[in-house]
C-alpha cells in the first residue's frame, strides 16, 4: 500500500528536478543554450545521460519479466548488448565528427548542406512523426505500470508522467535533461538493487532462489540462429549484425540521441562520451538481467506470488512485488527510480522534437532573421506543444498499446537502415545526390515493407536494419552524379582510426568480453545455485 511517506519521497524527488531545471534554465540566452547546453557539457555527463536514456521503465520492468516469465525468454536478452560497443566506432569516427565540424543543432541541417533543403525537410518530418508517436506510446506504457503501484487511474498516471517531464524540460532545456539523466541513472541503479535485496530476503537467500531457476532460462547465446526462415527473431546473428546497423543509426542519426553528443565542446569530448556509453551500458543491463534471474527462481519458490502475476501481463511482476513486499518509504524510493527510468527517455524526445521544429521549420522558413531571445521563447513554447501532443497521443493509445509497442519497434527498423545510409552517403560520398538519396530512401523502406508484409515470419525484423541500408545505398549509388563535389568537412577516417586505435580496439574487445560474460553466466549461476 502506498503511504503518505512514499508520496513525500516522490514529491521531494520531483521538486528537486524542477529546482535544478530552474537554476540551469535561467542562464539561457538563445537556442544554442536551450538545445545544446551552450556546447559546454563534459564527456562523463553526456555518457551517463546516453546510458540513462536507454534505461527506460520498459527495460527496467520488461527485462526481468522477459528473463523470469515470458515464453521463450531468459538470458538471451543479453544479445541486445553485443553490438552496442561496435556501433560506437562508426558513430564516433564518422557521424559525430562530421556533425560537430558542421556546427549544427539538428543533424538534418547537414543533409541540406550536402543535398538541399528538400532532403533536410523530408528527414526532419520523418523524425518528428515517428518520435512523437513512439513517445506517446512510451508514456502510455509507463503509465499502465505506474498506475498499478500508485492505485491511481490511468489518465492521472499519464498526466503525471507527461506533465512532470514537460515541466522540467521546458524550463531547463537539454542541459536540465542531461543533468537530470545523470541523477536518474544512479536512482535507477539503486532501485534495481533494492528490489533485488528484498527478493533475496523474501525468497530465502540467493542459494535458495538460484536453485529454483529453470534451466531453459539460462540459455544466453543462440549461435546457430540466423533469423532467415528459422523463426529466430532474437538469434545471435540478427542481434549482432542487425543490431550493429540499428544502434549505429539510432545513436548517430536520431536527433534525440545525437543532440546530446553535439552538446559537447569538441570532437574529442564527444568521442570520450560515446566510449563511455559503449562500455557503461552493459553493467546496467546486466544488473536488471540478474534481477530477472533471481525472480525466475522467486516465482518458482513462492507460487502464491507467481499466481498473482497476470499470465498475459508478465511486465506486472516487478510492480506487484513492490506493492506486496516492499515497506513504505522504500516504496517511494523505488517509485522515484521508476519515474527516473520513464523520464530519462521521454524528456529527450520532447526537447529533440522542439529542436527539429524550431531549427528545420520555424527558423528556416518562417522567421530566419529573428533574435536569439525570440528563438528561445519559441523553443520553450514548442516544447510545451510537443509535450502536449505526445501526452495526448498516450490517451489515444488505449487498449491497442501492446500491438502499437510492437509495431513501433518494427517501424523503427523499417526506417533506421535507410536513414543511416542517407547520412553515410552525405558524409562519405562525393557523388551522391539529394534526388538519389530520396529515391534510395523510398527503395530501402519499400524493401523492408515487403519483408514485413510478405515474409514477417521468415525474416527477423532486426535484419530490416541491414536490408534497408543496403537497398538505399545501392539505389542512391546507381543514381549518383558523374561529377564529384568537394567535401565541406573532410574527415580523414583512416587517420582517425589510426590516431585512436587503442580506443576503438578497446570497444571491439569489449564486445567480445560481453559475449564471453553472457556465455559463461549460465555456468556461474548453476555453480552458485
Amino acid at each position: 500500500m502506498i503511504t503518505a511517506l512514499d508520496y513525500a519521497v516522490i514529491g521531494a524527488y520531483f521538486a528537486g528536478l524542477i529546482l535544478l531545471s530552474y537554476l540551469i534554465g535561467r542562464r539561457f540566452q538563445g537556442r544554442a543554450d536551450y538545445f545544446l547546453g551552450g556546447r559546454r557539457m563534459p564527456a562523463w555527463v553526456i555518457g551517463c545521460s546516453i546510458i540513462a536514456t536507454q534505461a527506460s521503465v520498459i527495460s527496467m520492468i520488461s527485462a526481468p519479466a522477459f528473463v523470469a516469465l515470458r515464453p521463450g525468454g531468459g538470458l538471451q536478452w543479453l544479445q541486445y548488448e553485443f553490438a552496442v560497443p561496435l556501433a560506437m566506432i562508426p558513430v564516433a569516427a564518422v557521424l559525430a565528427r562530421a556533425f560537430h565540424r558542421a556546427g549544427i543543432i539538428t543533424v538534418y541541417e547537414y543533409l541540406e548542406q550536402r543535398f538541399g533543403v528538400a532532403t533536410r525537410l523530408l528527414f526532419s518530418l520523418i523524425f518528428q512523426l515517428s518520435r512523437s508517436l513512439a513517445t506517446g506510446v512510451a508514456i502510455y506504457a509507463a503509465a499502465i505500470l505506474l498506475s498499478t503501484i500508485l492505485d491511481t487511474s490511468l489518465p492521472v498516471s499519464i498526466l503525471l508522467v507527461g506533465g512532470i517531464c514537460l515541466l522540467y524540460t521546458t524550463i531547463g532545456g537539454i542541459a536540465a535533461d542531461i543533468w537530470s539523466d545523470v541523477i536518474q541513472l544512479f536512482v535507477l541503479w539503486a532501485g534495481i538493487f533494492i528490489v533485488l535485496g528484498y527478493a533475496l530476503k523474501v525468497g530465502g537467500g540467493w542459494e535458495q532462489l538460484l536453485a529454483h531457476v529453470p534451466t531453459d532460462r539460462l540459455q544466453a547465446l543462440e549461435l546457430t540462429a540466423h533469423g532467415w526462415g528459422d523463426g529466430a527473431t532474437f538469434g545471435f546473428w540478427p542481434m549482432l549484425l542487425g543490431g550493429l546497423f540499428l544502434y549505429t543509426s539510432y545513436y548517430g542519426c536520431d536527433q534525440s540521441q545525437i543532440q546530446r553528443v553535439l552538446s559537447t565542446p569538441d570532437e574529442d569530448t564527444a568521442r570520450r562520451a560515446l566510449f563511455l556509453n559503449g562500455i557503461g551500458r552493459f553493467p546496467l543491463v546486466l544488473s536488471y538481467i540478474l534481477v530477472g534471474v533471481f525472480f525466475a527462481g522467486f516465482v518458482q519458490a513462492v507460487p502464491s506470488f507467481a499466481a498473482a502475476v497476470p499470465a498475459d501481463h508478465p511486465d506486472y511482476m516487478i510492480p506487484l512485488f513492490i506493492k506486496q513486499y516492499v515497506p513504505p518509504g522504500i516504496t517511494g524510493v523505488l517509485l522515484a527510480a521508476m519515474f527516473a527510468a520513464v523520464m530519462s527517455s521521454i524528456d529527450s524526445a520532447f526537447n529533440a522534437l522542439a529542436a527539429t521544429t524550431v531549427q528545420d521549420v520555424y527558423a528556416r522558413y518562417l522567421r530566419p532573421q529573428a533574435s536569439d531571445r525570440h528563438y528561445l521563447k519559441v523553443s520553450r513554447l514548442l516544447t510545451v506543444v510537443w509535450g502536449t501532443i505526445c501526452t495526448g497521443f498516450a490517451f489515444l493509445a488505449g487498449g491497442v498499446a501492446p500491438t502499437v509497442i510492437e509495431a513501433i519497434n518494427k517501424i523503427g527498423s523499417v526506417f533506421y537502415g535507410p536513414i543511416l545510409a542517407a547520412f553515410l552517403l552525405a558524409i562519405l560520398s562525393r557523388r551522391a545526390t539529394g534526388a538519389g538519396v530520396i529515391v534510395g530512401l523510398l527503395a530501402g523502406v519499400g524493401v523492408n515493407l515487403v519483408l514485413w508484409l510478405a515474409f514477417e515470419a521468415e525474416v527477423s525484423w532486426l535484419w530490416w536494419n541491414v536490408t534497408g541500408c543496403l537497398a538505399t545505398l545501392g539505389v542512391a549509388t546507381l543514381l549518383r552524379s558523374r561529377s564529384a563535389t568537394a567535401s565541406p568537412f573532410p574527415l580523414e577516417i583512416k587517420q582517425e582510426l589510426q590516431a585512436y586505435r587503442g580506443l576503438y580496439a578497446g570497444l571491439l574487445a569489449y564486445s567480445l568480453v560481453i559475449m564471453g560474460v553472457s556465455a559463461g553466466l549460465a555456468y556461474v549461476i548453476r555453480w552458485l545455485g
